[in-house]
């Protein structure tokens, strides 16, 4: 299918600030499940600056904006040509070795009750099978319930509260799945969906021998399958984050974001 992306992120700020910086991986990659048919982004009186593909695959590309400015607003804006592939991602050109993704982070430090995961999961014969049942287990374990996490949040923390939204389901499916050994990385995309969204989605990917890296979207109990889009991938949420930076001054910073995705006929 063909699906179209209007993805609006408005920085608003209290006192001018005298300028700011921003990195974005916010543009997706063409690989067998996905065709970028076109894509904009944009921020409001920004200067482009360098861009590159990273090791990962992803597009990194630099802003910067020249204050004072009281309001700063990155606009996406695109469409994709989607296909189902099982959540198998195929035909992605990247350099970085899967064994770097054993690695834990702050957010996806395991504790008791994801080390227990993992060895439930370590003890399945097969890897695509130990995968399906992180995210299953996921699934049940974290109730989606958005507004009870922040995006400082840890795996941990998310699993003792047993709520949360996608970034701390993703973020428990990697931290078991590297506990078992089993390299994890997350991931930062859209998926449609039939409201207007106040944020972007997120899934996990774990590597498969034979395979290759597979996608599982605890929150929604599934692969990811043509209702997504890919855009970028990390460690965890703040090493894949759309858009990171900063600002030179004081005031105080407002953030507003909308999402909208949806289907057109091909």
């Amino acid at each position: 299918m063909i699906l179209t992306v209007e993805h609006v992120t408005r920085y608003g700020y209290d006192r001018p600030v005298r300028g700011l910086v921003q990195s974005h991986r916010m543009t997706p990659a063409s690989h067998e499940g996905q065709r970028v048919i076109d894509w904009e982004v944009g921020v409001s009186d920004g200067l482009a600056g360098g861009s590159f593909r990273d090791g990962a695959g992803d597009r990194v590309t630099s802003w910067s904006v020249i204050g004072p400015v009281s309001q700063v607003e990155v606009t996406v804006r695109g469409r994709v040509e989607t296909k189902d592939t099982g959540g198998i991602l195929r035909g992605h050109r990247e350099l970085v070795s899967p064994h770097c993704y054993l690695q834990a982070t702050a957010l996806t430090h395991p504790d008791d009750a994801l080390l227990a995961l993992a060895e439930e999961a370590r003890a399945l014969p097969e890897v695509l099978d130990a995968a399906h049942l992180l995210c299953e287990r996921v699934a049940k374990a974290i109730l989606w319930t958005p507004g009870v996490t922040q995006s400082q949040t840890t795996a941990a923390e998310a699993m003792s509260q047993a709520q949360g939204v996608c970034q701390d389901h993703a973020h428990a499916i990697i931290a078991a799945a590297r506990a078992a050994g089993m390299p994890a990385r997350y991931v930062s995309g859209y998926m449609l969906a039939e409201e207007r969204q106040d944020a972007a989605h997120a899934w996990a990917e774990i590597h498969v021998p034979n395979l290759g890296w597979v996608g599982f979207d605890a929150a929604n109990g599934c692969c990811p399958d043509d209702r997504y889009i890919r855009i970028a991938s990390g460690l965890d949420a703040q090493d894949a984050a759309p858009i990171r930076g900063w600002a030179r001054g004081d005031g105080q910073e407002r953030l507003e974001v909308a999402v909208a995705v949806q289907t057109v006929e091909q």
